[in-house]
């Protein structure tokens, strides 16, 4: 009888907390964005101490989280860009409905190393500079030293959105560096005096300095009103409409203590 009152009293304080008795052993899955990820463990580390939730968090790049979702490894995506058509396509080949939940807003930075002159560089002048047509420093004001250019790989969803907002989808020159997440392109710039790469504004760091966009500086107030040319929305992607744990974490990420965390982060709160 004891046993059984414990077990109800157990029930009962999960239920108070907004879960439900299985969910002590059910593990909740997320993937993808590596700009999302700082957010996306943040939030995870607190969520498990507020609800005992048991919650794994990985970033391998957008696609894979868009990926993971249509293939059923993950519950929740992280992607720092919209899906393809191809993706719903294929994702509606399987009988999948992804649900797009915004979670942040972000900028992507132009950065350069700290010591680098250049401050401010227009749309055209980077897509120069990424396509190979512009290939030295002293072209766009700097020092006469030849341009390290340092970018995501295909995978990414920071590239693709750099790619159709300041590319127009032209290729990247041939001897760019392909770097798998924006932690590794902070490094690469800030370890070479003549790279240039680019990060979502969370990865800004004092080893790197960031350049104005057609003489606009990413902030808060740029990204929420695109008045910054290379502002996006950050997104975390569910199978259908979420439920259980799965809608209690979005609710959570999108709720005051979420959107806190992702300031913190360096990000910009959707709200």
């Amino acid at each position: 009888m004891r046993k059984g009152i414990m077990m109800i009293l157990v029930a009962a304080a999960l239920v108070v907390a907004g879960l439900s008795p299985a969910w002590a052993v059910e593990r909740l899955t997320i993937t993808g964005s590596t700009t999302v990820l700082p957010i996306a463990q943040k939030a995870a580390e607190v969520f498990m101490k507020k609800y005992e939730a048991n919650v794994s968090v990985a970033g391998t790049g957008s696609g894979d989280g868009i990926k993971a979702i249509i293939d059923g490894t993950a519950q929740i995506g992280n992607s720092s860009r919209d899906m393809k058509d191809k993706e719903i396509d294929l994702a509606k080949s399987k009988g999948v409905n992804p649900v797009r939940h915004t979670v942040a807003l972000d900028c992507i930075v132009p950065v350069v190393h700290p010591t680098n002159p250049v401050s401010d560089l227009t749309v055209d002048q980077l897509k120069e500079i990424y396509t190979g047509k512009i290939k030295n420093w002293k072209q766009i004001g700097g020092e006469d030293k030849a341009i390290t250019v340092i970018s995501r790989d295909s995978s990414s969803g920071t590239f693709e959105v750099w790619n159709e907002k300041v590319l127009h989808k032209e290729k990247v020159r041939p001897d760019a560096q392909m770097q798998a997440s924006n932690g590794a392109v902070a490094q690469a710039v800030a370890g070479n005096k003549f790279a240039v790469g680019y990060v979502g504004i969370g990865y800004l760091n004092p080893n790197l300095k960031p350049l104005k966009v057609n003489g606009v500086e990413a902030s808060p107030k740029t990204a929420m009103d695109k008045s910054y040319p290379v502002a996006r929305a950050l997104y975390m992607f569910t199978q259908g409409e979420p439920a259980g744990m799965i809608k209690t974490f979005i609710d959570f990420v999108q709720g005051p203590e979420g959107q806190k965390i992702a300031v913190e982060e360096g990000f910009v709160s959707f709200r």
